[in-house]
């Protein structure tokens, strides 16, 4: 037995299911999940002295590659003043500086701990500026685990095969409307049968949480266009895809203009944080400047924002990188594509930039249906393949593989040396 495996069984006794994520559990690859015990660069390593190819990246965060040594240094001068003190700091005012001088987007922020609680406060922001309840989102799109948003999301209630979650009351639901990705019709439909009490329309701008979904051409103006129409607001969920498709996000990818903006752990450099924000008189209904509540003990930790602000100030400093992560990219999953295309096998390979994933099925996977299609039995064989040869994906179908600057060309040929040989 490894010592991955024993630390597994001293876990579920402890622990519901063994992990502390449903997305860290094996049990959809029929594994015992890996033990991780250290990573450099795109290297991790399990407390069994195995080495993997690193394509979860701590879930995005990690774009410089794990354990970099600025962002490490950072941290370090920081915890010698202390770990956290509740009360304003400031490299607080430094960060949000930074992020709104550098955001056109993006004129105040707020810190929260994680994606999750972002999406919760921007979400009741929008509630309290426009004054209307109804909220429309994406089945597939995954935005935390709030009640409200747990109506046909991605991400690991896909894997466990649970559509929704016990616990939540049905009235916690029942002001959000679902819509189908990549249609538009879907969600005017759902403008017009509010009665106009549709506060905001929120969306992971890239699908990254029923696999990599691509928006279709025109989708996301399509989606600012109707919430000009409708008087309402346009979230983009950026928790995946801010500073990593661009230093402006999703948004500055594609050229679209949110309204409000949700950011995850990158900007924290992997340390839980998250944040939300965007225009000035929308952001000032939050107290205390305005009425809508939203508190966080936490928040702003002096530790996470040092590591996050000297990421950010690296990403802005060499914005090249998004040109290196977009040739990687192209490198890996056009790689990918040709081998499929020479062995015959009629699966598909989905990217934007440094995010791709393979689906086992032959249909074309534009939203949550078609991505539902895809072969899981043959994925956890796959799976178990590549872990074995020392290639870390994420353990789900509908996962994305994230590229880091740290990934070189050598080890993307390994992995797609690896894919080759399994196909």
């Amino acid at each position: 037995m490894t010592k991955s495996e024993e630390l597994f069984q001293r876990a579920v006794k402890r622990i519901p299911g063994g992990v502390n994520s449903p997305v860290r559990a094996y049990g959809s690859v029929t594994e015992a999940p890996r033990f991780i015990q250290g990573a450099v660069g795109c290297k991790i390593f399990d407390v069994d002295g195995n080495e993997y190819i690193d394509y979860i990246d701590s879930w995005g965060p990690m774009i410089l590659g794990h354990n970099n040594e600025q962002i490490k240094d950072a941290v370090i001068r920081a915890s010698e003043n202390g770990l956290s003190f509740g009360c304003a700091t400031e490299v607080e005012v430094e960060m949000a500086e930074f992020i709104c001088d550098k955001i056109p987007h993006v004129d105040m922020i707020r810190m929260v701990n994680s994606g999750t609680e972002a999406v919760m406060s921007a979400l009741r922001v929008a509630r309290g500026y426009t004054g209307k309840n109804k909220i429309i989102k994406f089945a597939g799109c995954y935005h935390g685990h709030t009640d409200a948003m747990l109506v046909s999301a991605g991400s690991g209630v896909m894997t466990s095969g649970v559509p929704d979650s016990a616990g939540v009351p049905k009235g916690c639901t029942q002001d959000t409307m679902l819509a189908v990705y990549n249609d538009l019709n879907s969600v005017e439909k759902l403008f017009i049968e509010s009665d106009s009490q549709v506060a905001a329309v929120i969306v992971e701008p890239v699908g990254a949480n029923m696999g990599v979904v691509p928006p279709a051409d025109g989708f996301l103006q399509g989606l600012r266009d109707l919430c000009d129409k409708y008087h309402a607001l346009l979230i983009f969920d950026e928790v995946i895809t801010g500073f990593r498709l661009s230093f402006s996000g999703a948004a500055g990818f594609y050229g679209i203009t949110p309204d409000l903006v949700t950011y995850g752990k990158i900007i924290g450099a992997g340390m839980p944080v998250g944040a939300y924000g965007g225009r000035k008189e929308i952001m000032e209904m939050v107290a205390p400047a305005g009425p809508v509540y939203q508190a966080g003990t936490l928040s702003g930790n002096p530790i996470a924002m040092a590591a996050g602000l000297t990421q950010l100030k690296i990403l802005w400093e060499d914005q090249d990188i998004y040109k290196r992560l977009y040739q990687k990219g192209e490198l890996l999953y056009e790689g990918i594509r040709k081998i499929f295309l020479e062995k015959g096998v009629d699966y598909q390979v989905n990217s934007v930039s440094s995010l791709g994933c393979i689906f086992f099925t032959e249909n074309k996977v534009t939203d949550y249906t078609s991505a539902k299609t895809s072969d899981t039995a043959e994925f956890s064989k796959y799976f178990r393949y590549m872990l074995n040869n020392g290639i870390h994906i994420a353990p789900s179908q509908f996962e994305a593989m994230f590229l880091s600057d740290a990934h070189t060309e050598a080890e993307i040929q390994e992995t797609l040396d690896c894919i080759e040989k399994y196909f």
